[in-house]
């Protein structure tokens, strides 16, 4: 039972999905440490050192069960937190307690063990990368010819479609995508690599058998499903693997970002709006609001998991020759709470985008209000096709438009340019509604939308055929 008396991680306790946060728990940490010494136990074993098959069956036996109490009074004795696992591990199994971690520096176990997590957090990610890619395609397309103002600057400029706007924010997540499983597709074990990465423990344990130490790092690292080991080491992994990795959650963090905060300009417009429960409160004070909040969340937890990357690469830059300490604290930090923020903010994304609320009324409304003016040229080219001299009706053009202009300026309730052309007698006799019509004005927004779903989104369909529904709960 909790006390409330201690701060509690609002990562944890709010935001992220209960797999990831389970991921980076002690119970997973810990128990992977100890899978990590039996497997070089058994490696050893099969390579010849003088290892009993009871000693690794006892250490199996009790991978799962930590006694955490214990660990944590071994450690403030030793300061050590890997030694006080050993020992604790030693009293779980003492028939293998002499050959625990034998050969073994810390960051067998630690770095070794970050990498087991961070591939299985990458997984993750990616699924839900994944989630939300298709869900956004899915409402692409259901809004592809739908007209609406687009913007540059925040200030109405040609007209998109609903569905082509949806497919800026698809693409870079296609793009955050292609990082992840790059990221994926590279990661590799440290394997046993020893105090300096010379691997001159294991050497000496083999008197001398070059072949015996690299069949030995071969066999750890399959043990985890990992086909490679990095290539060359200090006594840890480059930090510059850490580096990778949080940049690529950094990228993700960056578009969700970009879509939160597009979300929150369209819910001012109400053109386009999150999901709003029955019983959502959206203010405190004044009951009429319908807050963004989810929108707002994910560009709060976005702008938190960019920060990060900038202390890990400090982290990478100033590592010293083959080890320092000053990383430990840091990555503790950072490496987990970056993917828990990552799969706080693609928990938002897969429950805000299904429930995107539309208000094709109000969108037509703000095209209506823009639409004579960005019509102009259009209409131009249409009264000179039935007779007109160009250079005078652009002089009527411009005249009415600024007149039009200025009545919207002064309180006018609706843009009356196409009125005043009308009614001009120097203008010729047009079918201003078929001029006018909106979808003549969105290009081959339609079109894009198709061909982008064909060519970038269906592959990763196929691909991703099996993918289990992700979890979509907003908790908080």
């Amino acid at each position: 039972m909790k006390d409330h008396q201690t701060y509690d991680n609002p990562l944890i306790e709010r935001y992220a999905g209960r797999r990831m946060a389970r991921l980076w728990s002690p119970q997973v940490k810990f128990s992977t440490w100890r899978k990590l010494w039996v497997a070089l136990a058994e490696a050893e074993k099969a390579l010849g050192l003088n290892i009993a098959e009871d000693q690794i069956a006892a250490m199996k036996a009790a991978v799962d069960a930590i006694d955490f109490p214990a660990a944590a009074a071994y450690e403030r004795r030793f300061r050590h937190d890997v030694m006080a696992h050993v020992h604790a591990f030693g009293d779980a199994a003492p028939a293998a307690r002499a050959i625990i971690h034998l050969g073994a520096t810390s960051c067998y176990v630690t770095d070794n063990a970050d990498l087991i997590l961070s591939r299985e957090a990458l997984g993750l990610v990616r699924d839900k990368l994944v989630a939300a890619i298709l869900a956004l395609a899915d409402f692409a397309s259901r809004y592809k010819a739908l007209p609406c103002l687009g913007y540059t600057h925040f200030q109405p400029a040609q007209l998109v479609t609903v569905g082509k706007r949806a497919t800026l924010w698809c693409y870079e997540l296609i793009m955050d995508l292609g990082e992840v499983e790059r990221r994926l597709a590279e990661l590799r074990f440290l394997g046993v690599k020893g105090t300096t990465g010379t691997q001159a423990s294991f050497l000496a344990l083999f008197d001398g058998d070059h072949a015996k130490v690299r069949e030995l790092d071969a066999r750890v690292a399959a043990a985890f499903g990992f086909e490679k080991t990095y290539a060359v080491s200090g006594q840890t992994y480059s930090r510059k693997v850490d580096s990778l990795t949080v940049a690529s959650l950094a990228s993700i963090a960056e578009s969700a970002h970009r879509f939160g905060m597009d979300l929150r300009l369209l819910a001012h417009e109400r053109e386009v709006e999150e999901p709003f429960e029955a019983e959502q409160i959206g203010s405190s004070a004044m009951a009429y609001k319908r807050n963004p909040m989810r929108a707002e969340r994910m560009c709060s937890l976005a702008r938190y998991v960019m920060c990060q990357a900038a202390g890990i690469a400090d982290t990478a830059a100033t590592q010293w020759l083959e080890r320092t300490l000053d990383d430990s604290a840091i990555r503790r930090l950072i490496l987990p709470q970056s993917f828990l923020g990552i799969d706080a903010i693609l928990t938002l994304y897969a429950n805000v985008v299904p429930g995107l609320v539309v208000h094709p009324p109000v969108i037509a409304k703000h095209v209506a209000e823009q639409l004579p003016f960005m019509a102009t040229e259009n209409l131009l080219m249409a009264a000179v096709q039935a007779g007109g001299d160009r250079q005078e009706l652009h002089e009527r053009i411009r005249v009415h438009s600024m007149a039009a202009a200025a009545e919207l300026k002064a309180g006018g309730d609706a843009n009356d340019l196409i009125e005043r052309l009308k009614t001009d007698s120097s203008f010729p006799k047009l079918d201003f509604d078929l001029v006018m019509d909106p979808s003549r004005f969105t290009g081959r927004s339609a079109e894009q939308v198709d061909e982008f779903i064909a060519a970038e989104v269906e592959p990763i369909r196929r691909r991703f055929a099996g993918l289990a529904a992700v979890d979509a709960e907003v908790r908080v």
